[in-house]
Parts: structure tokens; sequence; C-alpha cells
């Protein structure tokens, strides 16, 4: 009922947009089963002896003889049907390097779009890319894109992270036009991928091309929507021989320097400050197979700042991984969910506990009183002082990663008031990060896997393992499988700073998926439970545990042309959890939605619903053991929708929705919750682009935790990482309930412009504001039972601002090699009781006249590679 709905709905917006229509003409499209794989197409390489000049022209006679790949099929927006307009590519090879050549006939320059913009970001424009499948194993590649304005992107296929576009590789390109078509040249080094050392090689590959006037994509082997997978759609690349992998040895070092400025404008304080920094990153082909990755002394000053957020939540806050060393080549890290890479280098554990270590004032025998220490320096970052990784794939198909890190003692400094002695207090003790990942692939698309992580930290502090094994079995014609993973966490020592030992010493977690994988119509169910113990929070992410879930989905695409759209997707989900330790009900949820994107406008719309009876929130309360005290939340019926216009237009708009309603609790009526985000972008030109978005969300009537045992904890920006809930003790009191009003504006505004395909400047501007109001309190006791509080010893309202700006200016000026200056200005304010203000223009002025921190930074790396330094023979 819910998608004839939906149907329904998407059927007046395209009537309104648009008038009627005329029915297609016929297309020429693949005859195969949609829902098997292509037949695999061949082409030969050819090797050449000869230099080739790296222009976009493809005039060598090389090229003229080698064999071409053509009649390309179309993956969007409809799949199968024969390209209208050729592709031709070629490939040679030497003893070097990997060539790829590309015609992209069209039928004018003008339909050819070329925005520039930085690299791995292809923007507006056409495209060309080679993909390569080097053990032809069917799970993992590599791609290489390049646009037709000549910016590169490329990533890495893995069964863990899908599309991995924050790998980079070292390699070189050129495009031109040539009257009505554009021309691609590429030369991918052997030491940008790793492959075999066997004598003949059968590499799987596959091309692409994308037509952005028309937003057609093709792929030269057919690659179809209703199967699962990608790279095992690929075709194959015959008459490789006598490959020999090089000597992959490169070194990358950096120098970086610094200007800090904090008006501070105490004595003993300088509001201004520099710094000078130096580092290498290491690359190193251990042989064929295997790469060590090595960062020493690492900079990660310029990465973009994070989005900061009022959190009132009971868990922490994931903020994205920024570090380039962190995001390149993570793909067999990321197996099984277990590293949360923001760990390294993370907030020293005991940061939040040096106040308690103030040695307070106290009165002197003449009647005098002596004032106590405050702190001077508390840094919130751990300093690595290296990290290394080694990954690759053995010729049968044995992937092995081992990571490794290694951070300093974190100290903080106190001085006392009176006689202005210093002194260190430790706040992270020495530490060694390693995770191993052995990962064997298997036919048909499948998969074994064990990962282990670990944590060791000098001293009493306790040392975390988790060990966990993951599989997927698919059956031979790829239609089915079964995947899921068991986990083992454990945990010895102390608590940082305790004398107890750490209580959740052993933990478990199993979860089990089967699924129909391919067609239009699949479905998956699963189940899965995380016991009361289980923390792998160390090296990992974890919300919550304590809990047994299940669910059922379903899903029916449509991936050709109907009616007015070019497609349509719907899905539809019923979940329900109970807590594991005691058994309890916690909720159940439903869950229907669909979009679809229309095929004159290339307007992309969709609507999700859900809903769900009342559900017991048991983690909110922050009180351990679990189970006894619980938030009720009434009955929800809730919607959001989004739409997205046409990026190729120079305006565009992106418009997402969302409101949820809850049925009355008793007395309490009138809580609801809106969310609306509107975001424009105008691209004057090729070269400059604007992007605004503006996000509004209110939360009305809301119950959440103030405090415990009647006296609220000071912070609203407190939170707690679920499993750690035994800080909070056993029976200090009841939980202290309010009833609050949030409301929160985002608005971030970003500039581009890109001097050309190796030149960008780039300015984000984010102002973020959250007001809380509390309108009354109640006290939870045990099993839900809420009963009115009169407190009024405090206000308890609060308002947080947050504002970041990060100027950006990049140039690769050498392959590899690149010049960055960066501006960063940053400042944050938390206002309580009557300060808080839930103006928006308020905020804004508070937070601009707040002291803020300045950064500016210069950094250049220069890549050095030994095959281009050694001496040349002869």
């Amino acid at each position: 009922m819910r998608c004839f709905l939906l149907l329904c709905w998407l059927g007046m917006v395209a009537g309104a947009a648009r008038g009627q229509e005329k029915p297609a003409a016929p297309v020429v499209t693949s005859a195969t089963d949609p829902a098997k794989p292509a037949p695999k197409r061949q082409l030969q390489a050819v090797r050449i002896s000869g230099p080739l000049k790296l222009d976009g022209v493809l005039d060598e006679a090389a090229w003229g003889k080698a064999p071409v790949a053509d009649k390309f099929y179309e993956l969007e927006p409809t799949p199968g049907r024969l390209e209208k307009h050729p592709t031709e590519v070629r490939v040679l090879y030497d003893d070097a390097a990997i060539y790829v050549g590309a015609v992209m006939h069209d039928v004018a320059q003008d339909s050819i779009l070329r925005e520039l913009s930085d690299r791995d970001n292809i923007g507006n424009s056409d495209w060309f890319g080679v993909f390569f499948d080097t053990y032809n194993d069917h799970l993992n590649g590599y791609e290489f894109i390049l646009t037709s304005g000549g910016v590169q992107l490329d990533a890495r296929q893995s069964p863990a992270n899908g599309e991995d576009v924050n790998w980079n590789a070292v390699w070189d390109s050129r495009t031109a036009l040539r009257g009505t078509d554009w021309v691609a040249e590429m030369r991918i080094p052997y030491s940008a991928i790793r492959f075999s050392k066997a004598a003949e090689q059968v590499w799987g590959i596959n091309f692409g091309r994308q037509r952005r006037s028309t937003r057609q994509k093709f792929f030269w082997n057919e690659v179809k929507p209703q199967v699962d997978g990608f790279v095992n759609q690929w075709g194959e690349l015959k008459e490789l021989r006598d490959l020999k992998p090089p000597l992959r040895l490169s070194l990358t070092p950096y120098v970086s320097s610094y200007v800090n400025h904090y008006p501070y404008n105490e004595q003993g304080k300088q509001n201004a400050t520099t710094s000078f920094n130096g580092g290498a990153d290491v690359k190193w082909g251990i042989n064929e197979s295997f790469t060590l990755d090595a960062t020493l002394v690492p900079d990660f000053g310029q990465v973009q700042s994070d989005n900061q957020v009022l959190n009132l939540s009971p868990f922490e806050v994931q903020f994205n991984e920024n570090r380039q060393f962190f995001t390149e080549g993570t793909e067999l890290f990321n197996k099984g969910g277990l590293f949360y890479s923001r760990r390294v280098g993370a907030t020293p554990i005991g940061f939040g506990g040096v106040d308690d270590q103030l040695r307070g004032g106290f009165q002197e025998s003449d009647g005098s009183r002596r004032k106590g220490e405050f702190v001077v320096e508390n840094p919130g970052v751990t300093r690595l002082l290296n990290a290394t990784k080694v990954s690759g794939r053995t010729r049968k198909g044995l992937g092995v990663g081992v990571f490794n890190a290694l951070s300093n003692d974190v100290y903080a400094t106190l001085q006392d008031s009176t006689t202005g002695a210093r002194r260190e207090v430790l706040t992270q003790p020495f530490s060694n990060y390693n995770i191993v990942v052995l990962d064997q692939s298997l036919k048909n698309n499948s998969y074994v896997s064990l990962v282990n992580t670990n944590v060791t930290r000098a001293g009493q502090t306790y040392d975390a393992n988790v060990t966990g094994g993951l599989f997927r079995f698919a059956n031979q014609a790829n239609k089915y499988a079964v995947n899921g993973q068991v986990v083992y966490s454990h945990r010895r020592g102390k608590d940082f700073n305790e004398t107890a030992e750490i209580d959740d010493r052993n933990g478990y977690k199993y979860y089990v998926n089967l699924s129909k994988i391919s067609g239009n119509f699949t479905w998956s169910v699963d189940h899965g439970i995380e016991s009361s113990t289980y923390n792998p929070n160390d090296l990992g992410l974890l919300f919550s545990n304590n809990s047994i879930s299940q669910s059922v989905n379903a899903n029916y695409n449509i991936y050709k042309p109907f009616w007015k759209v070019n497609k349509l997707s719907t899905y539809a989900s019923v979940n329900q959890s109970l807590l594991q330790r005691p058994t309890r009900y916690q909720d159940v949820g439903f869950y229907a939605g669909g979009n679809t994107t229309f095929t004159k406008s290339f307007l992309s719309a969709g609507l999700d619903l859900d809903a769900a009876p009342q559900t017991r929130d048991y983690f909110d309360p922050r009180r351990a053991p679990l189970g006894r005290y619980y938030v009720r939340k009434p009955a929800t019926f809730g919607f959001n929708g989004f739409f997205s216009s046409d990026y190729r237009k120079k305006f565009a708009l992106d418009l997402n929705y969302g409101a949820r309603f809850f049925a009355a609790d008793g007395a309490r009526t009138g809580r609801t919750g809106i969310d609306l985000s509107l975001g424009p972008r105008y691209r004057a030109s090729n070269q400059l682009s604007f992007v605004y978005q503006m996000g509004y969300g209110v939360r009305y009537n809301q119950i959440g935790y103030v405090g415990v045992g009647g006296e609220p904890n000071l912070s609203s920006q407190d939170s707690l990482d679920a499993p750690l809930l035994r800080a909070f003790g056993g029976d200090g009191g009841d939980v202290l309930l309010g009833r609050r009003d949030v409301t929160t504006f985002t608005n971030t505004a970003t500039a581009t412009y890109t001097f050309t395909n190796r030149m960008s400047f780039n300015i984000r501007l984010r102002h973020y504001v959250s007001n809380v109001h509390y309108r009354d309190f109640s006290r939870l006791r045990p099993d839900g039972v809420e009963t009115p509080e009169p407190y009024y010893e405090r206000n308890r309202d609060n308002t947080f601002n947050a504002f970041n700006i990060d100027a950006v200016y990049s140039w690769w000026f050498a392959p590899g090699s690149q010049v960055s200056i960066v501006w960063k200005n940053a400042g944050a304010a938390f206002f309580e009781a009557n300060a808080a203000t839930p103006q928006y223009f308020d905020n804004l002025s508070n937070t601009i006249n707040t002291p803020h921190n300045n950064s500016v930074s210069v950094k250049v790396l220069y890549y050095l590679d030994y095959l281009a330094l050694r001496p040349r023979r002869g």
C-alpha cells in the first residue's frame, strides 16, 4: 500500500513538472539475461619498445597497430543499450608502464562538458576511465579516471569498502580536444599497481565513459545493475607477457611551518606562536604483492576542521577521518568495521580528569587564604611518533594487512597560583596500536577473513584486544549469499588513574545474514547479538552493545526508464531489538521508502516513511547495570524526503525535509521534530563555483537526561560511550530528566576557484548554533516510572556555538608533489542559564566576538621515486 502511495506521489510531482511526452523510440540493447553477468569480452595489449610522447594526440604508429575496444554498453539511464557516439580505446605496454589511449566521439565541442575541479572530484564534466583487476580475482581492482578537463581521479575497489576514492596513486595523463571529439591519454607506471610475476598474465579490465551532457554512463564490458558486484563484471586483458614488478620505492619528505594566534591576553602567555616541522612518508614495495607505507613524524595540522556539534546523547560523536594516511589504502583494515581510525592520535584518555587532580586552595596558619592550582596546558590531541601499514594480496588471493602506530606520553601542565611552580600530570601513556588482517578471496565473489586489533599501553592502564572472523559465501549463479561475523573482545588491566580492575574483560558479538543479491527483487534476513560486555572501542567504534537484533528487508528496483522516470528504487524493512542482559523489550520498527530520477528534467526525488510503537531507551539514563532504568518513547510516525535538481545546470538546488510525530504520553503531548535542509549551488564558470547549505532542526517537548541523583551534570555536552556506563556508578540515586525544546541552525558556505587541473583555491565557512530550553523536570525511577520534579535550583538552558573557516590553496606542481597554504579560524562558545539565547543573530554576534584561534600554515611535499632517480645504464 505504501509503495502504491509513493508511486502516486511521484506521478503527481512529474505531472506538475511537465506535460505529455512522446513515446521513446525503440533502442538496441543486449539480449542476455539481465540477472546474469554479461559474457566477458577480451582485448589484446600490445608491447612496444619505442618511446611514447604523452600529449593527448595518439599519433605514434604503435597506437594504430593496437586492437580497438569499442561498442560500449550503456549503464545509465538505459542499461544494455549500445552507445550512439562511439568510443575507441587501445592499450599498450612496455617494461615500465601501461598506456591507455581513448577517443570519445561526440557531436560538437559544446557537448563535451569540461568543468575544472580539484583532484578526485569529477564535477560537471565528461570522463573516461580504465579499471584493472590485476590478479583477476573478480573482487579487487584499481580505477584511473580522467575528466575532459584533465582532472585525475583514482580509487580502489574491494568487497569491504566498495569504491574507495581516498586511495591515491602517482600517474600521468593528458587530454585534448580534436574537432568534435576529445582524447584521453594515460601512462600508469607499474609502481602504482600490484601484479604477479607470472610470465604471461590475464588481467580483468573494463573501460568506462560518462557523457555528461546527456547524463549517460557506458562500459565496454557490459555492467548490469541487477547483478551483484562490479569487479566481477569486467572483461579480460590478454597478451601481457614478461611483466616484471619494479622496485616500488618512493620517499615523500615534507616541511611545514605554522603561525598560530589566540588572544589569551594573559601575563606569561604568548598570543602568537610559531612552529616548524619536518617528516616524511615512505612507500616500499616489499615484493610484487606487498607494500609498506610509513609516515614518520606526521603532521596533520592542515586537515579540514571537524564539524563540532552540541551532543545531548549518551554516545560519542563520530567524526570523519580527514587524515590522508588513514584514508588511503585501508580497504583491508576496514573489514568487519572493527577499525575507527580516529582512535589513533585521539584525545588523551585522561584529558577530562585533569581538573580532578588540581590541588585546591587552603588556609594558612596566619588566616590568609592560599589559592590552589590551575591548568596551564592540557593537549587535546595525542601526537603520533609514527604509523606504518603493510598490505597486499598474493597470487592465490590471500590478502594480508598489518597496521602499527606509536604515540608518546602526553602530559598536562598545572601551575600553583601562589608560587608559580609547575608540574606535569600524565594524561595518555605511551601506546601501541596494531591491526592484523587475513582475507582469503574465494570463488563466486566470496571470502573468509580474520581481523585482530590490539591496543597496548605502558604502565597499569588496561590493554585491549579484539579478534573477529568474517565470511561471505555466494552461490555459483551469484544470486544468493550468506555472510556473517563472530567477534571476541578482551580487555585486561586497570582504568586510567584507577586502582580497580576493568570490569568488561570479555565480550562477544555475532551476526549472520542470508540474502538474495541479484535481480530486480532482492531481500535479506539477519540476526545478531552483542553481549553486555562486548567492547571494541579502544580501536573501533560501537555506540551501544547489550542487544539482540533481527530484521527482514526487501527491495524492488526498476533499472530501465518507464513512464516518466529513468529508474525506481523501493525498499521496506521490519526490525526488532531486545536488551541482551537482562533480556527485555527494547524496540520494533517499520520502514519503507523509494526514490527515482525523472527522465527529462533529471530531478531526483525520494520519500521514506517509518513507524514504531512505544519503545524503551535504556542508554539515555546513563545508569549501570542496564535494564532497571529506561526512558519511555511513545509511539511515533515519521517521514523524510529529498529533491535534487540537475547539476548540469548553472544553478541547482538540493532540498531535504523531514518530520516526526509522537503519540501522547499521559498528560504530555505535542512532542514533534522537524528538519529542513536547503542547499543551492551556482556554477559561475568552469572554474568558479559556490555552494551554500542551510540546516534547521527543532525538537519540541523532547524528554532527555539531565543528571543523576538529583544533581545534574553541569555540562550538557557530556556524552558517554555506552559500554562504559559503569562510570556512573550503581545506586547513586534516581535520574533527573528534562522536557526541553532544542533548536539547531547550521550554515555552511563554500567557494571554489580552480586555476588549472593542478591548482585550486577553496574556502569554507561554517556556523553552528544549538539552543536548549527546559520546560520542566521529572525524576526517573526504575521501570520507566517518571514523577514530576520541582527542580528550580539551576536554570538549565544552554546554547552552543561553533564557527570555522578553512581556506586552502593547493598546487600539484609535479606528480605526487604539492604546495599547500592553509588558513584556519576556529571559535566556540558555550552559554548557560540567562546567558543562553535562542536568537540566531545574537548567537552569531556572540560567536564572532568570542576569542578565535587563527592558524596560517605552509606545507611542501616532494615526491621522490627511486626508479626516476637511479642512474640509467648505457
